[in-house]
């Protein structure tokens, strides 16, 4: 299967092309949400993955809207890093990590009172699930340019802290209805600023991001997540720029030596193929992007190794097969049964439903 030999586009170099996609366990239930042992031995436990990219961690103290989230801003969070690559790299592993911001997306309970900031003054209408269970989301401030400023400054520092920590890059989260995704959405943005109205603007804060972290690290560590195809859920709704907005962005991209473009095909739309979408949104976008793509939702082995034979992407990425199969490559290299998931132990902490499902050779 190609989908299990190796990659090597010059900037990025894996052993096969299955990566882990990154998805959020909460298992940082300390003081600090500093990274643990037991989450060291999580992703160690998944390094015959081409690529790991870990859990979102957050950059800052603004960024918070999901519990017991390890972080990337203290040296103790630094610290707690260093244990899981560390662990990964004894095992072969190569991991990066999924910086993150919330953006609008969270509760005054993840930030001692004060209100979120996000690109204006708009409630994203979800629920945040607090220490003390799920919660609506309030309207947030709207950033000023200096809380932009800050923002960029934070995600150049916590860039460098992750290669401080020992991992092989970073993934910039501009998925899923965060902070970036907030910036680029007609729904979310209604500055009049530099920052809102034209295309142009809206695109600008992800751009001077990652020219402050290609600063700090160098372009070839730094990939980006986008989600094209979200719509009414996360608080965004596709509008009649989206298409154009990014296939600019997308374009723009072009211009730096990226790791990867990472494609997610989640929607709460009406959509009753996924698959099929992300597909097709992965072929609109293989057709404008000329370095490695990514793409992820909801394939197999047989439906991954398909779109890559095809040319539709370089590499996929798997979320929940990833919870309950540690060894995910070796069970699709012997076409071996799967285990089943324990969707009720996802987010609960502790070792049950973490690192405690079965392996084929134990």
């Amino acid at each position: 299967m190609k989908l299990l030999q190796g990659y090597d586009s010059g900037e990025l170099k894996l052993k096969n092309r299955v990566v882990m996609a990154p998805m959020t366990r909460c298992r940082a239930d300390n003081e600090g949400n500093v990274a643990t042992a037991l989450i060291a031995e999580y992703y160690a436990q998944r390094a015959s993955a081409g690529l790991l990219i870990s859990e979102g961690t957050y950059v800052n103290d603004t960024a918070s809207g999901y519990i017991n989230v390890p972080c990337i801003y203290t040296e103790e969070q630094i610290e707690g890093w260093k244990k899981v690559t560390k662990a990964v790299h004894e095992k072969g592993g190569t991991i990066f990590a999924q910086l993150w911001h919330v953006g609008r997306l969270t509760h005054p309970d993840f930030l001692n009172g004060k209100e979120a900031i996000a690109p204006s003054a708009i409630n994203g209408h979800f629920t945040a699930y607090t220490k003390e269970g799920f919660k609506e989301t309030k309207v947030p401030r709207e950033m000023t340019i200096e809380d932009i400023n800050e923002v960029i400054n934070d995600f150049k520092k916590a860039a460098a802290n992750a290669i401080e920590a020992g991992f092989d890059g970073i993934e910039l989260h501009a998925a899923n209805g965060y902070l970036f995704h907030q910036f680029f959405s007609k729904c979310s943005n209604i500055r009049t600023d530099n920052y809102g109205g034209s295309i142009e603007n809206r695109i600008r804060f992800l751009f001077e991001v990652l020219d402050a972290m290609s600063d700090a690290i160098g372009q070839e560590k730094i990939a980006v997540r986008i989600a094209p195809s979200l719509d009414q859920t996360f608080g965004i709704v596709l509008d009649d720029e989206s298409e154009a907005l990014y296939d600019i962005l997308v374009d723009r991209l072009n211009r730096y030596k990226l790791a990867y473009l990472h494609i997610s095909g989640f929607t709460m739309a009406s959509s009753s193929d996924p698959l099929n979408l992300v597909l097709s949104t992965a072929k609109h976008f293989r057709a404008i992007y000329k370095g490695t793509l990514m793409i992820n939702k909801g394939f197999n082995a047989q439906t991954a190794n398909t779109a890559i034979e095809n040319d539709i992407a370089d590499l996929v990425s798997f979320g929940e097969l990833y919870i309950g199969n540690p060894d995910l490559v070796e069970r699709f290299a012997n076409n071996s049964p799967l285990n089943t998931n324990n969707r009720e132990t996802y987010y609960t902490g502790g070792a049950n439903g973490y690192t405690d499902y079965e392996f084929l050779l134990q």
